[in-house]
């Protein structure tokens, strides 16, 4: 009984179909229009299908919407693939819409022959305005009443290319005075003289949407379409188009879409933001792009337990980018391997360390026994970061200050003895002195202290570049703001830090490796050509500082 409460409703309707015997296999598709990269949104409804193909021991199929020759591309269909088996899925067959062309061709000629779809040579702005209103039943076109010869021949017609973009199409003959403007005698096919990715110049009439899905569907046998809510309307003909033409019935259902804060979600918007340059591409880390969130360093496990986290709900809502985070800095914390890496570099001194650098061990990562240690050196000089140190520090304040005592992680402890400074006050180096006996995991100095920082020695320090980002907008809704969606995007969105310092064991980083810089975030290498130098992108911080900063800014 526990798991039967813990069903969806979609998986309740599987479950019932298959109790019932309607069907003995569970198909579901997946079908990307290949005119954009795949968003996060597109993650949830790829975890859907391909989660409950596998659940129910049934496939999913990968189908792409190729019925718009303009806008479509090989690049987004090569990225589609790659996304969805970045997330850990596989298809059984992969398809495209544009293989059904001849099909759904012979499918509208049998609409046609039942006295069921018309030519029409009204203009788009005619069929329009005989659509009516929500509140207001629409015209019948002067076209409507053809004859079943004369459709047939000028469909043919169309085909042939006789006739210019836009002087022709073919529209379903329902019912002008439905409630659902939908079922209104929609457009089935539309001329379009344009060059197809896939199918070249063979056709110059295209499938509409509506009537290429179902029909595709069914030619694959796909037993649950499923798709989000703003396709309720569109349900009632699909369920038209299958019963006339006498298909396979597939039954398309619906949930609600991700809508995730801060970012906007429209293809549409996410072009703008590629094409005016306010992004470094698709795959800019800011992105809320699968392509984007790889870069970032975000893990497809941590997006398949987000998705599976927030369910499947048959209403809107809007989900907070922090619950996203949450699993990624989860999983995170369990693979990433920890390095030493400093930011904001001051010099630390160490006045009474004698003789040459040794090596020290440090853990590669604790929440994980079998992942090993690592070698780090330690000598005389060191960097630490500018802000763990303070000439005139606030009551419990645990960093370095002149007499203070910290302990350096894997390492010693270390006194500030001086803080030395240039002509202009600014404090050039500190000069410090450690106590032998405090060595970590052999400390018989009996020392205690309270702060523990991060730093690397300076003679083995190697370089590298980050990038720390931030959200991609300043404002949790932006496309439902005031005004032009972009003027809310947030200037601090990326902060590049052209040199920082880390210990020597990042310089055999690994693409697709996930590390921990100490106490300054989860980091991966970038997976652009750097020119051969170090650079690193922020996945995401050691905790969730952005609700405290907003808050912050708000008191201010």
């Amino acid at each position: 009984m526990s798991e039967e409460k813990n069903l969806n409703f979609i998986e309740e309707i599987i479950e019932e179909d298959l109790k019932s015997g309607k069907y003995d296999c569970i198909v579901t598709r997946f079908p990307p229009e290949p005119n954009g990269y795949l968003h996060i949104g597109h993650a949830k409804a790829i975890c859907l299908n391909f989660g409950l193909s596998k659940k129910y021991g049934g496939y999913t199929n990968l189908r792409f919407d190729d019925t718009n020759p303009v806008t479509e591309d090989t690049e987004y269909v090569e990225s589609i693939k790659e996304d969805i088996q970045w997330l850990g899925f596989q298809w059984k067959n992969e398809s495209y819409a544009s293989d059904y062309f001849e099909t759904l061709y012979g499918y509208a000629v049998k609409l046609i022959e039942k006295g069921l779809a018309y030519v029409d040579d009204s203009t788009p702005d005619e069929i329009a305005a005989m659509k009516g209103t929500p509140t207001e039943p629409g015209k019948n076109s002067p076209y409507r009443d053809r004859s079943v010869e004369e459709n047939l021949r000028l469909f043919a017609d169309m085909r042939s290319g006789k006739y210019s973009d836009g002087a022709k199409v073919l529209r379903a003959k329902i019912d002008m005075a439905s409630p659902n403007m939908h079922m209104r005698d929609p457009i089935m096919y539309r001329i379009k003289h344009a060059h197809h990715h896939r199918t070249g110049d063979a056709w110059c009439i295209y499938p509409m949407y509506d009537f290429a899905h179902g029909q595709s569907d069914s030619i694959e046998q796909v037993t649950h379409s499923i798709c989000t809510l703003e396709f309720v309307p569109h349900r009632e003909l699909y369920d038209w188009f299958i019963t006339q033409l006498e298909i396979f019935p597939s039954h398309q259902y619906e949930f609600a879409r991700l809508n995730l804060n801060y970012t906007v979600m429209s293809k549409r918007k996410l072009l703008q933001l590629v094409n005016d340059k306010y992004v470094d591409g698709w795959n800019d880390p800011r992105m809320p792009t699968i392509s984007g969130m790889r870069r970032r360093g975000y893990t497809p496990e941590a997006i398949r337990d987000f998705c599976d986290r927030i369910g499947i709900a048959k209403r809107e809502n809007l989900i907070d980018i922090s619950l996203l985070e949450f699993f990624v800095r989860e999983h995170l914390n369990k693979i990433a391997i920890r390095r030493m890496v400093v930011f904001d570099s001051i010099k630390v001194v160490l006045t009474n360390y004698e003789g040459a650098v040794e090596m020290l061990e440090g853990e590669d990562n604790p929440e994980d026994e079998n992942s090993g240690k690592r070698q780090i050196p330690f000598g005389k000089e060191l960097y630490i970061e500018r802000e763990d140190f303070m000439e005139n520090p606030p009551k419990k304040y645990f960093r370095l200050y002149p007499g203070g005592m910290v302990r350096l992680k894997h390492a010693y402890i270390i006194k500030c003895e001086k803080a030395i400074k240039d002509e202009a006050g600014t404090i050039t180096e500190l000069h410090c002195t450690y106590i032998p006996e405090s060595k970590s995991g052999a400390d018989t100095s009996g020392v205690n202290v309270k702060g523990t920082l991060h730093w690397v020695e300076v003679t083995n320090a190697i370089t590298a570049e980050v990038r720390l980002y931030d959200r991609l907008f300043k404002v949790e809704d932006p496309q439902h703001e005031e005004g032009d969606f972009k003027d809310y995007i947030n200037p601090d969105s990326l902060q590049v830090i052209k040199t920082v310092y880390a210990e020597p064991s990042l310089k055999n980083a690994k693409m697709n490796d996930r590390y921990q810089f100490l106490r300054k975030g989860y980091f991966t290498l970038d997976n652009q050509d750097t020119h051969g130098r170090l650079l690193f992108n922020r996945t995401v911080t050691l905790k969730d500082a952005w609700a405290k900063e907003q808050k912050k800014a708000m008191n201010n």
